[in-house]
């Protein structure tokens, strides 16, 4: 449980330090005039006490002041009016100049209290007012309530601010707060809405005015409720989200499957057919067909298994400083289908890359996949790359009809092939995969024209540094 409130309150503080300047002028102007006492006028003394009166009204308020009037008529009495040291008035004048001091010195004070009060009401007011349109400006967003509390509680100058709900069983949850925890012992509640109430904790507020409070708890309970719509907008968005994700799943998996599958039914079914007789060739030739048809369904699994661990953000980077020419060279190896149009121009002296080599391999072999894919036979293709002072940047550029700019944010979105109108494309995951594996590393992929028509895509890679025996690392 948090502490309670410590200290003296505001209004206790000034009516101290109002008597002690009540005392201070009091006992000061006494010491001051009494040798003067033959050489001032008595109106004069009046008016130097009711001067103390004054300044005792500013710093300790109304009750402060009165006491300090009445204190200055008996000081002004038993000094300086005849015969003196008692309070006796010998003179009728005298007695009416004594009335008239205590009635000017209350009114006095009345009248700054009332000036102090409205100067108050005035700037409480004009705080209350920006407060009120500082809200209404803003638009609301997440934390919008705890913001909202923060200045309420900072306004009011509380301890807590908090939004108090009770649900049908009657239990009672803080749903959003501000400052310390709430003790139990509140200064003001608030309804703010059906269930709701606006809760603040901290020093007792003097003459509160209900219907600014009134219109802050209904502000609160209107962010409140939506900042709870914006939360479930976004959940709504996000669940279509997974099912539009999950219905291109679907909608692709029984697409890109159904080739592989047919084609190794077929050739199962072609070798294990007793009535045919299959020569070595047409064997081979089969096996063949069976091992590409299963070799794309492993790729297929590989890409949807990666996009699964992209998006639930569980992919591993091992990254560390690896040789672009190596990793470049190891992803062609192991490409399906011909590359006889594929040029390499990676310099072996090229500064080692911090990357995870998997996964750069993978952004490689997908890269280079989708420009063979949609490059007419023949049309070649350069992997090709460079460093500077702090990166090292991996290029595949094709010549073939490149991607309008208008489409290239698209083709980067998971099941998406530009155009959707080949049967062998895959899910349309390649793209996907190689621009968050390369995220993942820390990295960018980005598109551009190839002069001459085409496209360039360039992978981005933070220079791997080599440690050196003057940093005081050995290598």
């Amino acid at each position: 449980m948090s502490d309670a409130p410590t200290g003296p309150h505001p209004a206790a503080r000034r009516v101290r330090t109002g008597a002690l300047v009540a005392l201070v002028c009091l006992v000061a102007l006494t010491g001051i005039l009494l040798p003067l006492r033959g050489h001032v006028s008595l109106a004069s003394v009046i008016l130097l006490y009711l001067v103390a009166v004054v300044i005792t009204a500013i710093a300790g308020g109304l009750a402060v002041s009165l006491a300090a009037a009445v204190a200055a008529n008996l000081l002004i009495n038993f000094f300086f009016v005849p015969p003196y040291h008692t309070f006796r008035v010998a003179s009728g004048d005298n007695v009416i100049t004594l009335f008239v001091s205590v009635a000017v010195a209350i009114t006095v004070s009345v009248a700054m209290d009332l000036a102090a009060r409205q100067r108050a009401a005035a700037a409480r007011t004009g705080v209350e007012a920006a407060l009120l349109a500082r809200i209404s400006a803003e638009p609301v967003a997440a934390g919008s309530t705890d913001s909202l509390l923060t200045r309420v509680r900072q306004t009011l100058r509380m301890d807590t601010a908090a939004l108090v709900e009770t649900d049908p069983s009657g239990v009672e949850h803080v749903v959003a707060q501000s400052g310390r925890g709430l003790t139990g012992r509140p200064v003001l509640t608030v309804p703010a809405g059906t269930g709701l109430k606006l809760v603040v904790e901290g020093p007792e507020i003097f003459a509160p005015d209900p219907r600014f409070l009134g219109r802050i708890a209904a502000a609160s309970a209107r962010v409140l409720q939506a900042e709870r719509l914006a939360a479930e907008a976004a959940q709504a968005r996000e669940l279509a989200e997974i099912d539009r994700l999950r219905s291109a799943l679907l909608a692709a998996v029984g697409h890109d499957l159904r080739t592989p599958l047919a084609g190794i039914k077929a050739g199962v079914s072609s070798l294990r057919d007793p009535d045919l007789d299959l020569g070595p060739r047409e064997q081979a030739e089969l096996l063949e067909t069976i091992e590409e048809s299963a070799d794309r369904m492993a790729d297929l699994v590989e890409n949807l298994l990666a996009m699964s661990r992209l998006q639930a953000g569980a992919l591993s980077v091992d990254a560390r400083p690896t040789a672009v020419d190596e990793v470049v060279a190891s992803a062609l190896l192991h490409q399906p289908g011909p590359l006889a149009a594929v040029t390499v121009d990676v310099a072996d002296d090229l500064p080692l890359a911090y990357a995870d080599p998997g996964l750069l391999e993978r952004v490689v072999a997908n890269l280079v996949a989708n420009a063979v894919l949609h490059c007419p036979p023949g049309t070649p293709i350069l992997v090709t790359a460079d460093a500077t002072a702090d990166t090292v940047a991996l290029r595949v550029i094709d010549h073939g009809p490149g991607i309008p700019a208008a489409d290239r944010d698209r083709v980067f979105a998971p099941f998406q092939r530009l155009g959707d109108r080949t049967t062998t494309g895959g899910l349309g995951l390649g793209l996907a995969i190689a621009r968050g594996f390369t995220e993942a590393m820390g990295g960018a992929l980005t598109t551009s024209d190839t002069s001459g028509g085409g496209l360039t895509v360039t992978v981005s890679l933070p220079l791997a540094r080599v440690p050196h025996v003057d940093d005081g690392i050995v290598p």
